[in-house]
């Protein structure tokens, strides 16, 4: 008894570390899976771990229910097949994240842009112990995203430690690289690789059926032990938006130090169908089928030329004739601005939205405004007055390049200011001790551009909102006045009186909302901020 001791503690011993060093699971479609759903998640009939429909603006959550239970010098591998699916196939909702959490319900997370893992305060901070593998398929600014179609490893929070745009290198080198494009509803096959001891995370991907890349598509050197907890689960989220967009994982596989298990991709469940049961084909070919054939031909070149129309249609009435030379074509701003995408988009404020645009012809940027015209007084007049406004030549004033008119719509284009406006350099967190002090003589002097519209013109200009956000810097840092929405035009001489206060709080005269009084006191304490 006394001799079959010290061998049953070593077997004892030897089981518990495979345990530890051998915590594995393979899902070959999810039907019968044992998985901690939340949010939209669900597991269709046919096996489909489906983590979110096409309702706006939801989540949903999948995870492993078991936790996995990681020391100090762990490694894992995991293997997923994904579909990205939108109603629209050029746009889509937001994309999917592998994940390893301390939790399965992720407390406070967002949908939209927070993929479901974070919120506002939370994210980025250290505490959350999550590491995560996005596969983003839409652009978010605020968290320093490469583009609308990438692959990014995550810590903590949103703002990626590397990203990659989605694609494979199919040659066995850092060649060859091929894009992928994430919400094409085609099947994928993502690869996450750790090694403990290396401390080296390597994301591969690559399309279904498509054997696993040599050379991974990141690879970086990282230490999880410092951010992930010895006792975590794997799953997965995701979230919608406003576009009608359905995330599917149709198999899983997953192994704690070990090489992963392939996934037996011949018993993954079918994607749902997607739009209309294709009709079979015609098998006679005759005159009727010609003719039907002409004439759609010619009922789709009527449409097509009566919808582009349509849509480039312009208001242009005869007295505008005069300003011709102001006066730009709706088609070329759309073509400038890319059809107003979204990307383009500069700012936007109570008097329209700013894109930037590069003209057709002349290869020009501008900065062009799209304002809805609620002026009191015609149409007319006030063209009038923007197109004086255009004459005027200033270095310290952004120039009106031309206005165009389209139904309700006025559209404005002005010269591309390049550093944008003033405001972000006072109050947006960039460091103003960074300009020197030939850069602010050359912001201050915008105040000569305020002394031309009062003095040095033909006609008095009072501008009425002069703002940081409304002195805008050229490439060279210089300073120009800009957004004459407000302005008004006077003879040299007479009073210029208006009936009401107008302009931003905190930039007028401290009399003036009280009394009506003190409308020539243009406020520039703006610039002793600098």
């Amino acid at each position: 008894m006394l001799n079959t001791l010290p061998s049953l503690l070593l077997l004892l011993l030897f089981k518990t570390k495979a345990a530890s060093s051998d915590e594995s699971f393979i899902f070959n479609g999810f039907r019968g899976a044992n998985m901690n759903l939340n949010g939209l998640a669900e597991i269709t009939s046919n096996g489909l771990l489906r983590l979110t429909n096409t309702t706006q603006q939801q989540q949903g959550h999948a995870f492993h229910p078991t936790p996995l239970h990681f020391n100090k010098s762990f490694s894992f591998s995991t293997t997923f097949v994904f579909a990205i699916v939108s109603e629209y196939p050029k746009v889509s909702g937001h994309g999917i994240a592998f994940v390893l959490s301390p939790n399965t319900d992720l407390p406070g997370s967002l949908p939209g842009q927070y993929l479901g893992l974070f919120n506002q305060s939370n994210n980025g901070n250290s505490s959350n112990h999550i590491l995560a593998v996005e596969l983003d398929t839409l652009l978010s600014p605020e968290f320093s995203d490469i583009d609308d179609n990438h692959v990014g490893i995550d810590v903590n929070g949103l703002r990626s430690v590397e990203a990659h745009t989605a694609g494979y290198f199919s040659d066995g080198s850092n060649r060859g690289f091929r894009n992928l494009s994430l919400k094409s509803g085609q099947l994928m096959q993502v690869w996450v690789d750790y090694d403990g001891p290396n401390m080296e995370l390597n994301v591969t991907l690559s399309p279904i059926r498509v054997l696993k890349p040599v050379v991974p598509l990141m690879s970086i050197t990282i230490d999880l032990s410092e951010s992930t907890l010895d006792s975590v689960y794997a799953g997965f989220s995701s979230s919608t938006g406003s576009f009608l967009t359905s995330h599917y994982i149709l198999g899983w596989s997953f192994i704690v130090n070990g090489r992963v298990q392939d996934l037996d991709l011949s018993k993954l469940p079918s994607l749902p169908r997607i739009g209309p049961k294709e009709k079979p084909k015609v098998l006679t070919v005759g005159l009727p089928v010609i003719l039907s054939m002409v004439a759609l031909m010619v009922a789709s070149i009527v449409g097509l030329t009566l919808w582009r129309r349509h849509k480039f249609a312009e208001v242009m009435e005869d007295w505008e004739v005069e300003y011709g030379p102001h006066r730009f074509a709706y088609k070329e701003l759309y073509i400038a601005t890319r059809g107003f995408r979204e990307r383009e988009l500069l700012g936007a404020g109570g008097f329209g939205r700013v894109y930037k645009g590069v003209l057709p012809k002349n290869k020009c940027e501008v900065a062009i405004k799209r304002v809805s015209h609620e002026s009191r007084q015609g149409m007319r007049e006030f063209v009038a007055e923007i197109v004086s406004i255009g004459r005027l030549r200033h270095r310290n004033i952004v120039k009106l390049l031309g206005y165009c008119r389209r139904k309700g719509e006025l559209l404005l284009v002005y010269d591309y200011m390049s550093n944008g406006s003033l405001d972000k350099i006072l109050f947006n967190g960039m460091k103003k001790d960074r300009l020197g002090w030939s850069q602010r003589f050359r912001i201050v002097r915008v105040a000569s551009g305020l002394l031309y519209l009062h003095e040095g013109w033909e006609q008095l200009v009072v501008h009425r909102d002069v703002k940081s956000s409304n002195v805008l810097l050229d490439g060279e840092m210089n300073g120009r006045l800009g957004d004459f929405g407000l302005a008004r035009l006077y003879d040299h001489g007479t009073d210029p009186q208006t009936t009401h206060v107008v302009g931003t709080l905190g930039y007028l005269a401290p009399e003036l909302p009280k009394t009506g009084k003190g409308m020539h006191c243009q406020s520039i304490l703006i610039f002793f901020n600098m």
